[in-house]
């Protein structure tokens, strides 16, 4: 850090960085009631469609822009080598990559769920009873040589 910043400075830039999480979290609220038709006059959100895409697509863009904000500014990465800023990053990457991964084995399953209880009802039938001699490849004439 090149600069430094006075305690009323930092003060202030901090009180600053909170109100803007505050009102980006009111935002985020604000879209999530109205997409779920529960504040009044913005009904059209919860219409479906392509309201509803863009709603999420909102959503996700506040979300990661203050992840972005909490990361480089509160963390101070923005102040940091590349390279230490990467080993921070690239596991937040791969996190979000698993996440993905498992939500979509997940939909697999749930997709399937039906046809495995299907499976489970079935009633299989025991198999005949064999004694472990008849089984057995030593008894049988062939291996013996008792066939000549």
């Amino acid at each position: 850090m090149a600069d430094h910043l006075s305690y009323e400075q930092s003060k202030k830039m901090v009180f600053r960085g909170l109100g803007l999480l505050a009102a980006i979290t009111l935002v985020e609220v604000l879209f999530s009631l109205a997409g779920k038709g529960y504040v009044p006059g913005l009904g059209f959100l919860s219409g479906g469609g392509v309201t509803v895409y863009i709603v999420g697509f909102i959503l996700i863009a506040l979300s990661l822009y203050k992840a972005k904000f909490i990361i480089y500014d509160f963390m101070h990465m923005k102040y940091e080598a590349k390279g230490l800023a990467m080993t921070v990053l690239l596991p937040v990457g791969l996190l979000f990559w698993g996440m993905i991964a498992f939500f979509n084995e997940g939909n697999y399953w749930g997709e399937r769920r039906d046809d495995i209880k299907d499976r489970n009802k079935i009633e299989v039938s025991a198999p005949p009873a064999v004694s472990p001699i008849e089984r057995s490849p030593v008894a049988s004439p062939q291996v013996l040589g008792q066939d000549q």
